[in-house]
């Protein structure tokens, strides 16, 4: 039996999953947890992917086939000559870096962005993040010699080697998804010289084999991916389909075959993990905000998704805009969460409860909205996330959407992604393993009540923010 090794490097924790290379069945699995914050010693990742490695049981095996990291993108890992770090990793959810990107696009203009390298800046990127560096710490800066990703802080740790992907590459905002090719300039003009940066490899490719101290020496290491790429080829995805996660944040991503050039900054153009292209769009507010109307309510989720699932389908024409923590997609980072509608008979838990999960869906679906609006189609959506849970959640998704939805089993998706690109790099032939579906639905023949909780939403947003 062969595995393929897949490895998660989140925010939050390392996972890794031994995947069987034939059925894609899990053999083993291994996790470990990563600090709180918004930077970190890269020495953390390292210690968490020995902790997991040796909690799946892979140490000796004769039978890891490949192996391949996805972790979470944009995150700057910056080097000195000894590949020591200069200071903390920034991490994705950093935003000292906020000032240097209002700077960069006020300075080149958002089309000129989009068409440089398919994103327009935010404090995300690592770009702005090494442009903090050298404004705020040019002492630091100047012991600078090479910049890498998480991703590729890992690929070094595993084979004595710096290679990246494009995948994670075109979240940098020096990077061209479009051209495929580093865009020195920029990093010459914000960072103030260029420094080293790892090699970009096809999907398909080993970037080195794993160091002797992982017990199981000379085995291929993929090229490796961002953590969205890694879930999206994890669940296999084909252009029209859409994944929508629902977690702590929103993500809404799908396959393109043509790279996509959004001026608003809504649409990052990013590259995927097969060689095609990757749209994706993020909000801020997304399962936190049930979590946050149940703490109102005094209730836990479960009790929250009961009230949801007694309400009147429309939540009775109670609209909630759920932008509590300001809002990335649409841009509105100083908003706040509105309700609207409000009425002396809707005014229940739950109708509350109710409104809290059609705001969700309803800010999940602007999103699939500027994805038509670029011309890429959306005609079933994948419903992944801890907020995918909710029973009163996946039952309204259709209707909202307007499309069919469908639930993959809860799985480790990045990982899943992972191992299978390492099956890839390791055989030369992408595996083909199908998630399991949890549930599936369809929008309700002949009801429009979906329709006309939308147009409420739209309403009250254009009403209160104008866009």
């Amino acid at each position: 039996m062969s595995i393929a090794i897949g490895i998660d490097s989140s925010t939050q924790s390392c996972k890794v999953l031994a995947v069987d290379i034939e059925t894609g069945a899990i053999r083993s699995s291994g996790s470990a947890p990563h600090p709180d914050g918004t930077s970190v010693d890269p020495a953390h990742w390292d210690r968490a992917l020995a902790e997991a490695w040796n909690d799946a049981g892979i140490r000796g095996s004769a039978d890891v086939a490949g192996v391949s990291v996805a972790a979470q993108q944009h995150g700057m890992v910056a080097l000195d000559a000894g590949n020591r770090p200069v200071h903390d990793a920034l991490l994705w959810n950093d935003t000292r870096s906020a000032e240097a990107a209002q700077d960069m696009v006020a300075e080149l203009g958002a089309e000129a962005w989009a068409a440089a390298v398919n994103v327009v800046p935010v404090a995300s990127f690592t770009l702005t993040k090494l442009a903090w560096l050298a404004r705020n710490r040019p002492e630091l800066a100047a012991k600078v010699e090479r910049v890498v990703l998480p991703h590729d802080y890992l690929n070094y740790r595993l084979t004595g080697s710096f290679f990246t992907d494009r995948s994670d590459a075109s979240g940098t905002a020096y990077y061209s998804a479009a051209e495929e090719a580093y865009r020195p300039d920029l990093l010459r003009k914000y960072f103030g010289r260029l420094p080293e940066l790892p090699p970009v490899l096809a999907p398909q490719e080993s970037g080195g084999t794993l160091l002797p101290d992982w017990d199981a020496g000379g085995v291929p290491v993929g090229a490796g991916a961002g953590d969205n790429a890694g879930a999206a080829l994890g669940l296999g995805i084909s252009p029209g389909d859409v994944v929508v996660s629902v977690g702590t944040s929103g993500t809404v991503f799908t396959s393109a075959r043509e790279p996509v050039n959004d001026p608003s900054g809504a649409v990052a153009g990013f590259a995927d993990a097969t060689g095609a292209y990757l749209p994706l769009l993020a909000m801020i507010n997304s399962a936190r905000v049930m979590a946050a109307t149940a703490a109102m309510l005094g209730v836990d989720l479960p009790e929250l998704d009961r009230l949801a699932l007694s309400a009147a389908p429309d939540a009775a024409g109670l609209t909630l805009l759920p932008y509590l923590d300001g809002e990335r997609t649409p841009n509105l980072p100083y908003a706040n969460g509105s309700l609207v509608g409000l009425t002396r008979s809707n005014m229940t838990p739950e109708n509350l409860a109710r409104a809290a999960v059609l705001a969700v869906l309803n800010s999940l679906a602007d999103a699939q909205e500027l994805l038509r609006v670029r011309g890429i189609p959306v005609e079933k959506v994948l419903l992944i996330g801890g907020g995918s849970k909710s029973r009163a959640l996946r039952q309204a998704a259709a209707d909202v959407f307007g499309v069919p939805v469908e639930v993959p089993a809860a799985a480790e998706y990045v990982a899943l992604g992972a191992a299978r690109q390492a099956a890839w790099a390791a055989t030369g032939s992408l595996p083909e393993w199908k998630p399991a579906l949890d549930a599936a639905y369809e929008p309700e023949p002949g009801a429009n009540w979906g329709a006309e909780v939308r147009q409420r939403f739209i309403a009250a947003r254009t009403s209160l923010y104008g866009v």
